[in-house]
């Protein structure tokens, strides 16, 4: 990236040192030739410093974040001491009018970065968003939730080999770190490669506002704004953060009704039984188990299943058993974890292996 745009001025609107407003970047057109424009919200303080965007809804029906933005807005009581913040609630608006995760061509804004202006539709608006909001800022940080009939314990994906990254990732304060740089056209790993640092929250399903998630979102941005001098704010730690260099699905080796024994958030021990697979009238098929120690980072919600689809995912944690007791013991003394837990447990039933409930 080579000289920042000003947040002076957008679209002819200006936007002097301590004002707060709203504006709208056009991104495309629709099929009846309507401008597309997707409403971003702009807060400065009157002390120069960091400027950073919040993003949601890169898949037009992942709205958790697009709740936590909007609190945010509407936060009279957030102030900047420095810098400057650029909210993005829906990125795709016309994946968000349609609830669908997808652009209308069925292509992933999410892979189409830092796009162009010569391309598909989903590779132009890539295009005008890295212009407008990626090169404007200094970090981003960009709001997911799991993917269609499944829900993800809150972590963040972040490239840990990059210091500004990492001092990113760790400030926001999830318990679980995902290592690693991202697919290729997204956008936490184009902005990276073009000197923004980016990270990405995970968390929560589709098509809702879950009150835990959305917490744990807000109290993410806010630390991260304390961290970097531009709220007096005091950041508000979780008890262990651990980092997850390998991961891996779990998925069904039968067709059939899945009793799940785990639920989000839960650390699991190698070989523990993760899910019992039952015929339609409860007759025991297999049992899929966990192949390594680990932090249940995503479950399906859908308990049919066929062959080989995904049922749980795991971040691989350390063999140590005194490690293990002791990330028990801390995420059990967090507030929040156990709320967020409870609450996306509340999406399966989950009964114990040994016959109980």
């Amino acid at each position: 990236m080579t000289k920042k745009p000003s947040i002076d001025h957008w679209n002819g609107t200006r936007i002097a040192p301590g004002e707060c407003r709203n504006v709208k970047l056009s991104v495309g057109e629709s099929y009846s030739g309507a401008t597309v424009k997707i409403p971003i919200h702009i807060r400065r303080s009157e002390k120069d410093g960091p400027t950073i965007f919040v993003t949601a809804a890169m898949h037009g029906n992942e709205i958790n974040g697009s709740g936590a933005i909007r609190a945010l807005v509407q936060d009279r009581d957030l102030e900047l001491s420095a810098g400057s913040l650029i909210l993005v609630p829906v990125l795709n608006i016309l994946g968000f009018d349609r609830h669908s995760r997808y652009l209308p061509d069925r292509r992933d804004l999410n892979r189409c970065f830092p796009g162009s202006s010569k391309g598909s539709l989903a590779s132009r608006m890539a295009r005008v968003i890295f212009d407008e909001i990626v090169a404007r800022s200094d970090f981003g940080i960009d709001l997911h939730t799991a993917a269609i009939r499944r829900t993800n314990f809150p972590n963040i994906r972040a490239d840990m080999t990059d210091e500004k990254v990492e001092q990113l990732a760790r400030a926001f304060g999830c318990q679980a770190i995902l290592s690693g740089k991202g697919p290729k056209g997204s956008l936490r790993r184009e902005a990276c490669e073009a000197s923004c640092p980016t990270i990405v929250f995970e968390g929560g399903e589709v098509s809702k506002v879950e009150p835990g998630i959305v917490e744990a979102m807000l109290r993410g941005i806010r630390n991260v704004l304390a961290e970097f001098g531009m709220t007096a704010e005091r950041a508000v730690r979780c008890a262990s953060q651990v980092v997850i260099n390998k991961t891996k699905w779990v998925r069904a080796d039968r067709g059939g009704f899945l009793q799940f024994h785990i639920a989000p958030g839960d650390i699991v021990q190698k070989d523990q039984a993760i899910a019992t697979n039952t015929s339609l009238l409860g007759e025991e098929q297999n049992v899929l188990a966990a192949p390594f120690n680990g932090l249940v980072l995503g479950l399906t919600t859908l308990p049919a299943v066929s062959p080989g689809e995904p049922v749980c995912h795991l971040g691989q944690l350390p063999k140590s058993e005194r490690r293990i007791e002791s990330l028990r013991e801390d995420l059990a003394s967090d507030r929040l974890h156990g709320r967020v837990a409870d609450d996306l447990a509340s999406s399966i039933v989950v009964v114990d292996p040994e016959g109980g409930s």
